[in-house]
């Protein structure tokens, strides 16, 4: 199920280009989500990016995973969360529709290739308002879902 696409009102265009993205939720020990900003702009949000002509999701994942943060992980290690769309945040008049994946960080990342900046994110804490309108509208809305589904009863 792709979720956070809206209904087109009477007289709005729609978006003039989709870009298909794949992104990692990367948590660390203390269950801290990892995000990260990319040069010259302001909004942060997963690390990940475009999907390639002929990629799949994980594909293009691995690949971005690596060349923003020089980290390899396992293909098995990273547990899909799901589908979503959301308005750009850095591209005017683009839309996301992202491939949404989770996996526990197996060691410290440094920034590299475009990214400028790294944050870790407690989700249990008011959220700022520098993020992608993707990763809060969409994925941390989810990411809760799924943590309230695993949490005891």
């Amino acid at each position: 199920m792709i979720v956070g696409r809206p209904e087109r009102a009477p007289g709005v265009s729609l978006m003039k280009t989709t870009l298909h993205i794949a992104a990692a939720c990367l948590f660390d020990e203390q269950g801290r989500l990892l995000l990260v900003r990319k040069r010259n702009t302001r909004f942060f949000m997963l690390p990940g990016g475009k999907r390639e002509a002929g990629e799949d999701a994980l594909t293009a994942l691995e690949r971005e995973l690596f060349e923003e943060l020089e980290l390899r992980l396992e293909t098995d290690a990273l547990q899909a969360v799901g589908q979503f769309q959301a308005p750009a945040a850095n591209e005017a008049d683009t839309w996301l529709q992202a491939d949404i994946f989770r996996a526990t960080l197996p060691h410290a990342v440094q920034p590299a290739a475009e990214l400028e900046e790294l944050r870790w994110l407690d989700t249990t804490q008011p959220l700022p308002d520098d993020l992608a309108p993707l990763l809060r509208e969409q994925v941390l809305p989810a990411l809760a879902r799924l943590q309230s589904l695993a949490a005891p009863l």
